[in-house]
C-alpha cells in the first residue's frame, strides 16, 4: 500500500467552518470510489446543484447591471472544475480524500477533478446535514475571495471558444462547426481525448486534445476560430 497521512475530518471542518451532526456524511464526502463502495458520487450530484443555485442567486444579488447571458456565463465559470479546484487547493481537500490504491498510482491525490468533485460532495454534505442556509453559508464563505475580487475579471466574464465561434458563423449566417471525437486513448480512469472542428464555409479542420471531450473540443475550436478570423481580415 501508498502511505499517506490524512488529517482528520475534524480538520476539515474548521477549514470549512462547519460542524456536522452526522459524521457519516462528511466521511462518505471525502470516500473517492476507488476506495469503497459508499463513496461520494451521489453526494457530489447533489452538491454540484446545490452550488449552482447559490452562486447563482448570489451573482444576482451582487451584480444587477448583468444581464441573463452574462449571469449564465460568469456562473459557469464559477462553478467549473478550474475554480473548484481554487478551492480544494486552499483547503487542501487532497489531504482528506481517500483514496484506492491504484488512483494513489496515479496521480489521482492531486487530480483536478478528483479534488473539484470531492469539494461539490462535501456541499451536499453540508446541505443534506442542516439544510440549504447551512450550505449556502460554506460555498459563500469559501466563494468570498473569489466572488470579491475577481467576479468582475476578465476570465470570469469571458466566452468560451466554442460560443465565440457560433456566435462569429451565426453573425455571418453560417452553419454552426461540427464537432466529433476523433480518439479516446489512455486508461479508463486517465483518458484523452482528440475532437476535431470542422467548418464547412472555411474549408477548415482543427483539433485539440484535452482531458474530457469538453476541453478537447475547446481547443479545437479555438483554433479554428483563430483561422477563421485570419480569414476574414484578408
Amino acid at each position: 500500500m501508498i502511505g499517506r497521512d490524512l488529517l482528520g475530518v475534524e480538520e476539515l471542518e474548521k477549514r470549512i467552518g462547519y460542524v456536522f451532526e452526522n459524521k457519516t456524511l462528511i466521511e462518505r464526502a471525502i470516500t473517492h470510489r476507488s476506495f469503497a463502495a459508499d463513496h461520494n458520487e451521489r453526494l457530489e450530484f447533489l452538491g454540484d446543484s446545490v452550488l449552482n443555485c447559490v452562486v447563482g442567486h448570489a451573482l444576482y444579488a451582487r451584480d444587477t447591471h448583468f444581464t441573463e447571458g452574462v449571469l449564465s456565463r460568469v456562473r459557469a465559470n464559477l462553478v467549473c472544475e478550474k475554480t473548484l479546484d481554487e478551492i480544494a487547493t486552499r483547503i487542501e481537500i487532497n489531504r482528506f480524500i481517500r483514496l484506492g490504491e491504484g488512483e494513489l498510482k496515479t496521480g489521482g491525490a492531486t487530480r483536478p477533478s478528483i479534488m473539484a468533485d470531492a469539494c461539490e460532495a462535501v456541499f451536499g454534505a453540508v446541505f443534506l446535514d442542516a439544510g440549504f442556509e447551512a450550505a449556502q453559508r460554506v460555498i459563500l464563505s469559501l466563494y468570498e475571495p473569489i466572488l470579491a475580487g475577481n467576479s468582475m475579471a476578465p476570465e470570469r466574464l469571458a466566452k468560451d471558444a466554442k460560443t465565440e465561434l457560433q456566435e462569429c458563423l451565426q453573425g455571418m449566417h453560417l452553419s454552426l462547426p461540427e464537432y466529433k471525437v476523433v480518439s479516446i486513448t489512455g486508461a479508463a480512469h486517465k483518458q484523452l481525448f482528440c475532437c476535431s472542428c470542422r467548418i464547412e464555409k472555411f474549408q477548415i479542420e482543427e483539433t485539440g486534445q484535452g482531458k474530457s471531450r469538453r476541453a478537447a473540443e475547446q481547443e479545437a475550436a479555438a483554433k479554428a476560430l483563430l483561422k477563421v478570423q485570419t480569414e476574414l481580415k484578408r
